[in-house]
């Protein structure tokens, strides 16, 4: 059991989802004095999304880590105006935000062949600098990885994450009897009889002070950032992720969570959320899942059960939930039906916002 948990966490280790990178433009090229001429403006660096690419596959092909644009060519007799030097284009996945070293966003690689502008080239010599040549832009900047997908899985480890998307999607993640089986994303496709397909993201296991980093941290939480909805999976026997700390039941699992993704950041709260109560094939599932309805129709009579840190400002309110077991396949077909209809319904109301959004510039403009 120990080395199959190293294996895993060597597997992770090899797993890249931010990466630093140097960036120059290229330089301008001379200008011509005696006869006006104007020097080429330096290549521009720019991060391009690719479909197949990862960030260990960029840092494997670019060691170094540095990127370079041309320079643009001088002004000459037979050219006066130089031609502009070669742009260089750094190939990275899809789901990548680019920030510079002071955290700032430069912008967000959501599609393929989105490209961000990161280091522009220097201008060629002219008039008004003396037509001398301007070096192109340096700047360090950090390719961050944040899974697109429809729907994130958020729970504690065991929950049975890894088992629901091996159930819903044709993905194979490695599952097993221990802590943190997921150690990285894995992603999945829903495929529904009418060919449409919904993405799927397990991630790795949230633990208590997820927050402030502690265990997966900041890698777990960032990625439900570009995630459209949220799918809570609570085992219905609750929740303890070792001896020495303490043992949680179903509910109580749900307003820790809950209170992790609000310390988090409070957006997360807004995202449309389902709850998926998993393991129903094990005995007295049942009576504790009763109990577990009763808890979430009325949460405020129950949390006295905890310390004021541990109660969220706000409680989630999920638009489903389905009772399954991804050990028989119960519910399964009921979950998969129930994700279709909240992103329809999402997809809607988007829509609806985005024409109304439209009907105002026009009365505005009219």
């Amino acid at each position: 059991m120990v080395r199959c948990g190293c294996a895993l966490l060597r597997k992770y280790g090899n797993f890249i989802d931010n990466l630093r990178i140097f960036t120059k433009g290229g330089s301008g090229g001379m200008g011509y004095p005696r006869l006006g001429g104007e020097g080429g403006r330096g290549g521009d660096v720019w991060v391009v999304a690719h479909k197949n690419m990862t960030l260990k596959q960029l840092k494997n092909k670019y060691p170094q880590k540095r990127f370079v644009a041309g320079g643009g060519a001088n002004s000459r007799v037979s050219a006066l105006q130089g031609s502009k030097g070669k742009d260089c284009e750094v190939p990275a996945p899809v789901g990548i935000s680019v920030t510079d070293e002071n955290g700032q966003v430069l912008g967000e690689l959501n599609k393929e062949e989105d490209r961000v502008l990161v280091a522009k080239g220097g201008l060629g010599g002219k008039l008004h600098t003396n037509f001398l040549p301007l070096k192109g832009q340096k700047r360090i900047v950090h390719l961050d990885l944040k899974v697109i997908a429809d729907v994130g899985l958020v729970g504690f480890p065991n929950a049975g994450k890894s088992s629901l998307l091996s159930r819903v999607s044709h993905a194979t993640p490695v599952i097993a009897d221990y802590a943190f089986t997921t150690l990285r994303p894995e992603l999945g496709k829903i495929m529904y009889n009418d060919f449409k397909q919904i993405s799927v993201a397990d991630l790795p296991g949230l633990i208590e002070g997820a927050h402030m980093n502690k265990g997966m941290g900041h890698k777990f939480l960032k990625h439900l950032e570009r995630t459209r909805q949220l799918l809570f999976v609570v085992d219905i026997s609750g929740f303890q992720l070792s001896s020495v700390t303490p043992y949680r039941t179903a509910f109580e699992t749900i307003i820790l969570l809950t209170k992790e993704l609000e310390l988090y950041k409070e957006e997360l709260q807004t995202k449309p959320a389902l709850l998926a109560v998993n393991k129903m094939d094990l005995p007295d599932a049942q009576v504790k899942l009763q109990k577990l309805m009763k808890q979430l129709l009325s949460p405020e009579d129950f949390l006295h059960l905890f310390e004021t840190k541990m109660i969220p400002e706000k409680a989630l309110e999920f638009q489903h939930i389905v009772p399954i077991s991804t050990v028989t396949g119960e519910g399964i077909a009921e979950l998969k039906s129930c994700i279709r209809k909240a992103l329809d319904e999402q997809d809607g109301k988007e829509s609806d916002a985005h024409r109304s959004k439209q009907l105002l510039n026009l009365q505005s403009s009219s």
